[in-house]
This record gives structure tokens, C-alpha cells and sequence, in this order.
């Protein structure tokens, strides 16, 4: 096997394995780990990220007394054990199973109940599940990035009703009809050509990285959040275009027209481009495929 290079870390985090959870290798980012018995806080983070974007979060909880753990989640970076064909079984990157993954992980490290789960964007999704489905272990949770709308509610008095079919929703139908073709992100990822629209982008992973991350943050000018009015294509249609993209373009194609200039990649602080380098390796490495096969779980109900 290959030795991986080094990752960038700040002083205070480690990087290491844990076997056998829930049929995974996993690798873990941790800090204030050199004292036992102290209260844990788990980060989970999103698509197209890694544990190493809780790397300047982590000190800073080290120093307030926790120990914090950081996984790559089912999918992502330096965890093996998952499947990452698009004809592979979708089962094991259902929710619940994320949440089977978390639980291992803290029942590993030794912890029946932890402080606080804090999930990132896709990541919300999984630390909003682990508190529900076990309070117990995960006493509190903090979410980032993305609503949780509740679990879907139970059918009802059906049992001497005819079935229901299951309706396709319009409003993709009614997006590629606006004068502006337009199509939903989560349903685009969801395509068999995604992976290598992103891994095999003309740019190079790198500089498609640095583009996707510049036009979701703040120093992109078109990021002015407001509320939407209804589900609707026209309403859809207002959202920026890494969420809501043109019909006709794949993801690579729709950030290359945001990537900052020379200038503005010298001055960012948050992201410098030694730091983005390694995202750029770890997913030149594996590819994007792992990270959306959560994608597909959600748009097709698996």
C-alpha cells in the first residue's frame, strides 16, 4: 500500500485509524486527546469536504475542555471501506447508516454518551439524525450550513386503503422549462456523470476546488441569503447557480465562471493554497463519488 503524504495540521490534532466500524476503516482527526475521561464532541463535516475543514475548530474546543473527534465521513478521504461504484449497493450510505457509523465510532473511542454531535452541511443532516434516533449517546446537537426539516411523517390509517403512487415532483420538469433552462444541484450530483464532470474537470481539481469553495463563501458578492417564497421553479430559479445550475452545464463548467483571480487567491486567509492543496490531493485521489452517493440515497428515496 501506498503511504499518504502528511496532512497539514495545525499542533495539537492528530490523524489515525480506528478499525471496524460498521465494516469501515476509519480516519479520525483528534485533539485534547491526551487526557482521558473528558467530555467528547463528535464533527461530522459535508460534501466535498473532509475532517480537515474542522482543523481550526478543533484547538479551540481542545482548549475548552473536550475531546474532539473528527471523522472522514462514509465516502470521503482516508476511510476505506465503502463502495464507490454508481452500481454499488446505496444501502450502506443511507442516514440511519451514517448513523450507525457515528455510534460505532463513539462506542470505540469508549464514550456511551457524548456532549454534542455538530454536523456541516450534509453532515447536519447525520448529527440531526443521531440525536434523534439516540438522545441517549448524543445528549446535544448543533447543525451548520443546513435546515433540518424533522423526519418524514409516518402513512397513517392506511391499512385498509388502496396505495397511493408515488408522484414525481414538477418542479424539475418546470425548471428545465424557464426561459433560462435551469436544473437542481442535488439531483445533477446525482447523475452518473457527476464524479468525473468533477474529478476529470478541464481545470484540474485543484483550481475546481478553489472555484466551488470561492462561489458558496462569503467573498463571493452574489452570496445575499434571503428566504424563497414557495417550491417553486421561479422561485428556485433565484438561487445562485451552484444550487440551482443552468440545464446545460455540469458543475465544473458553472464555477469556473466565479474563480477569483490571482490576487484574491494571494490574500485569502480562510483557504490559503497550501492548505487547499490537500483537498485538491485527497479527492484527485479518490474522486467524488463516495461523498454523492448521500446525493443519490436522497433523490431517489433509497
Amino acid at each position: 500500500m501506498t503511504a499518504l503524504p502528511a496532512i497539514p495540521l495545525p499542533s495539537g490534532i492528530r490523524s489515525r485509524f480506528v478499525e471496524n466500524i460498521n465494516g469501515l476503516r476509519v480516519h479520525v482527526l483528534e485533539a485534547g486527546y491526551e487526557t482521558r475521561g473528558r467530555p467528547c464532541v463528535l464533527l461530522l463535516h459535508g460534501f466535498p469536504e473532509l475532517a480537515f475543514s474542522w482543523r481550526k475548530v478543533m484547538p479551540a474546543l481542545s482548549e475548552a475542555g473536550y475531546h474532539v473527534i473528527a471523522p472522514d465521513q462514509r465516502g470521503y478521504g482516508r476511510t476505506s471501506g465503502w463502495n464507490a461504484s454508481y452500481d454499488g449497493d446505496l444501502a450502506s450510505f443511507r442516514l440511519l447508516n451514517l448513523v450507525r457509523d457515528a455510534l460505532g465510532l463513539m462506542s470505540a473511542f469508549g464514550y456511551r454518551s457524548i456532549d454534542a454531535v455538530v454536523g456541516h452541511d450534509f453532515g447536519s443532516f447525520v448529527a440531526a439524525w443521531c440525536a434523534l434516533v439516540r438522545p441517549d449517546v448524543f445528549r446535544s446537537v448543533a447543525l451548520m450550513s443546513a435546515p433540518f426539516a424533522g423526519p418524514p411523517p409516518l402513512p397513517f390509517d392506511t391499512a385498509d386503503r388502496p396505495a397511493k403512487p408515488k408522484l414525481d415532483d414538477p418542479v424539475h420538469r418546470e425548471l428545465a422549462a424557464l426561459p433560462r433552462p435551469r436544473k437542481h444541484y442535488q439531483w445533477y450530483y446525482s447523475t452518473r456523470h457527476a464524479n468525473a464532470d468533477m474529478h476529470h474537470a478541464p481545470q484540474g481539481v485543484h483550481d475546481f476546488l478553489r472555484a466551488y469553495y470561492h462561489h458558496k463563501s462569503a467573498d463571493w458578492k452574489g452570496n445575499q441569503p434571503y428566504p424563497l417564497k414557495s417550491w417553486t421553479a421561479s422561485e428556485l430559479a433565484k438561487l445562485p447557480t451552484y444550487y440551482v445550475m443552468d440545464l446545460a452545464r455540469n458543475m465544473a463548467e458553472t464555477v469556473a465562471e466565479e474563480m477569483p483571480d490571482t490576487a484574491a487567491i494571494a490574500d485569502n486567509k480562510w483557504l490559503p493554497d497550501n492548505q487547499l492543496a490537500f483537498y485538491s490531493a485527497e479527492y484527485a485521489r479518490t474522486g467524488f463519488q463516495g461523498g454523492l452517493q448521500w446525493y443519490r440515497c436522497g433523490t431517489s428515496g433509497a
